[in-house]
């Protein structure tokens, strides 16, 4: 299971709150990590969850492992009352940042952030990631005007939300240690590696 230092940070509200709670448990026992839950109108109600390995990882096949791990307890609770598909993927390369090791591993890459609670009256921040510090998640700001502190510490508590940007550097970079799909299988309009098709449990699933 996640060690208590290393548990999401973010989270989600509403309906993928009580989905994130019904599938995180059958996606640590299985190994892998929860990234994030998102539920879209895509294909009329779509349930989208990331995970990956604790290392970063995430294959089409541990995709479809959880894909088939995940549906039959999804149908079970039932938390989503009309028909959906379920898609399991792994994070991509821009991919959203929700634990303190995610922003230690992704240290000296770029990342947009977005505080729930202001800091300094600002809640929006891009900069580079300079590790994380008494609590608090430490970014160098570029360009900033003459006279302003380039650094921004900001409380790991008061996150909102946090994303990589895609840069070239970032994709080298996932591509060396394994957490990418090759160039060959890069998209133009998207990084996410899927399982090969939606899944929908079957008592949910659309005529």
């Amino acid at each position: 299971m996640t060690n208590e230092r290393d548990k999401r940070l973010i989270t989600e509200n509403g309906v993928a709150a009580r989905v994130a709670a019904i599938v995180e448990p059958v996606i640590e026992d299985l190994g892998f990590n929860l990234v994030r839950v998102k539920v879209t109108g895509t294909n009329g109600c779509t349930v989208q969850i990331m995970a990956e390995r604790p290392d970063g990882t995430m294959s089409v096949d541990d995709c479809e492992t959880l894909s088939r791990a995940i549906s039959p307890v999804l149908d079970l609770e039932d938390p989503i009352s009309t028909a959906y598909y379920l898609e399991v993927s792994s994070p991509g390369i821009d991919r959203p940042l929700v634990r303190a090791s995610d922003f230690e591993r992704w240290t000296g890459h770029e990342a947009k952030i977005e505080m729930a609670v202001p800091v300094d009256g600002r809640k929006r921040f891009r900069g580079f990631l300079r590790g994380v510090e008494d609590g608090k998640l430490v970014v160098e700001l570029p360009d900033v005007k003459e006279g302003l502190e380039p650094i921004a510490r900001l409380p790991l508590t008061d996150l909102g939300e946090a994303h990589l940007v895609l840069t070239d550097d970032l994709i080298r970079e996932s591509l060396r240690r394994g957490t990418a799909p090759t160039t060959d299988d890069l998209d133009e309009d998207t990084d996410v590696v899927e399982a090969p098709e939606p899944r929908s449990p079957s008592k949910t699933k659309p005529n």
